[in-house]
């Protein structure tokens, strides 16, 4: 399964996920403690292998300061985690990711209604759009009819539920404050989370 490790901030950070199978590297451009400088993404960027994605979050942007940021930094793929429609979204010249704050099952019926082919499904919106480290009852994914869309499962996922999440079978997960420790990217959990999903070591073998 695919990972996205989210919200980094530093280059060394960012490069060891990479390193360790990280398939992709997340930036937060929006209100957010994870925030990080179109210039400090740009120089993180400019380390990391190519073929590890780079997403950029966006939260209610305009497609103007999308397309600025983009041709700046380097951003493979533009994730949209607001409000945004499905005309605002056909809009958008990149590859895109469509998130939505899930709570129940209603909140799923929705996303056909989106032209993108990949969907983020976070947990409850609290103080900040995404990065709460809620999860919801990711049991309503199992008789949810996706058709083509790909899953990406975020929102409080961590090394004590991370293989409940791959039951889920999603296409990747996306992990932020799982990963963290005392607000910050802690790269021993990087390892471990990695480890877990990449190579099917069990909890036991990597504490």
């Amino acid at each position: 399964m695919n990972v996205k490790i989210c919200g980094l901030q530093n280059a060394e950070a960012a490069l060891f996920a990479a390193r360790n199978g990280a398939d992709a590297i997340g930036f937060v451009f929006a209100e957010s403690k994870r925030r990080v400088t179109v210039e400090r993404a740009k120089q993180i960027i400019s380390t990391l292998p190519k073929e590890v994605k780079k997403i950029g979050v966006f939260v209610n942007s305009s497609k103007e300061e999308i397309e600025k940021i983009v041709s700046e930094t380097g951003i493979d793929i533009v994730q949209l985690h607001g409000h945004e429609s499905p005309e605002f979204c056909q809009s958008i010249p990149y590859p895109m990711i469509k998130a939505f704050s899930i709570e129940s099952a209603r909140d799923l019926e929705n996303i056909h209604t989106y032209p993108c082919e990949f969907i983020l499904l976070d947990g409850p919106k609290g103080k900040y759009y995404g990065g709460n480290g809620i999860a919801f009852d990711w049991n309503i994914l199992k008789t949810f009819d996706f058709k083509d869309k790909k899953v990406i499962l975020a929102g409080g996922l961590d090394l004590e539920n991370v293989s409940e999440a791959l039951e889920t079978n999603a296409y990747m997960l996306d992990v932020s404050s799982g990963v963290e420790s005392n607000g910050q990217k802690d790269l021993n959990k990087i390892k471990r989370f990695l480890d877990f999903v990449k190579n099917k070591q069990s909890m036991e073998e990597i504490i």
